[in-house]
Formats: structure tokens, sequence, C-alpha cells
């Protein structure tokens, strides 16, 4: 891997970051590997809020964008630079050309289409299945 790393400047490309974890060690390697700078980018917006559409999302403090600035998340993993998908390039990206008229994008968003998420609803979901 030094070969392809050593003294280059390399950009990674991550469907989506959820925990970081992956990334983080990803970006480690690479770093080992040699790399000059190191630029992250993520086919996905932010992930800031948890999923409860039957998606097993982790906990709004699991999430490395929960409450996080693009700046901070840099920080977390050691990237020079880290790009994120915009939402409104994702929705055009997957509406283009389509009969569909809306996207649930409460991960992203926070804006969940029954209405009736809530705060007080998410923490008991926290504390009740990621306890």
């Amino acid at each position: 891997m030094s070969s392809e790393f050593k003294d280059k400047n390399v950009l990674i490309v991550d469907d989506s970051i959820v925990r970081g974890t992956t990334s983080r060690e990803i970006v480690q390697m690479a770093k080992l590997a040699g790399a000059n700078k190191v630029f992250f980018t993520s086919a996905a917006p932010p992930i800031r809020y948890p999923h409860v559409y039957g998606i097993n999302m982790p906990s709004k403090k699991e999430l490395i964008a929960f409450d996080k600035t693009v700046d901070e998340i840099e920080e977390i993993l050691s990237v020079d630079k880290l790009v994120y998908q915009e939402i409104s390039d994702l929705e055009k990206a997957i509406l283009n050309d389509s009969n569909v008229n809306h996207l649930e994008m409460s991960c992203f968003n926070g804006q969940y289409v029954t209405g009736n998420i809530t705060n007080e609803y998410l923490n008991w979901v926290e504390s009740n299945y990621f306890s």
C-alpha cells in the first residue's frame, strides 16, 4: 500500500460516515502508508439524527455528526479536508426524472415524515434500546 500512497495526496470516498470508526481507521492506514495529505468525502450528507423507521441507526450520541461542525469532524477523523454530499444535491440526484415527489431524509435533517417524533420519543428510544 505504501507504494500507492507514499508522498501522495489521497482522496478517500465512502458511501456514508455514521460513527466514524471505519473512517478513522482508513485515514490512519493511509497516513501510515505515507500519504502526504488525506481528503475524505462522503456520498451521503452528515448523518446527524437517529433513524426510527426500521433502520437500526445508533443513538444520536454515537453519530459522529450529531451536534458537530464539519471542522470538528475533520479533526476527529484527522483528515486535511472533509466533504459531505449536500442534502439538496442528493435529493436532486434521486428525484431527477422520477415520479417520486418526496424523500424521507430524517437522519440527515431531523424532519420526521410522520410528524410525531419528538425529542422525548428519541430520548426514550435511546434509553430503552441503547443502554
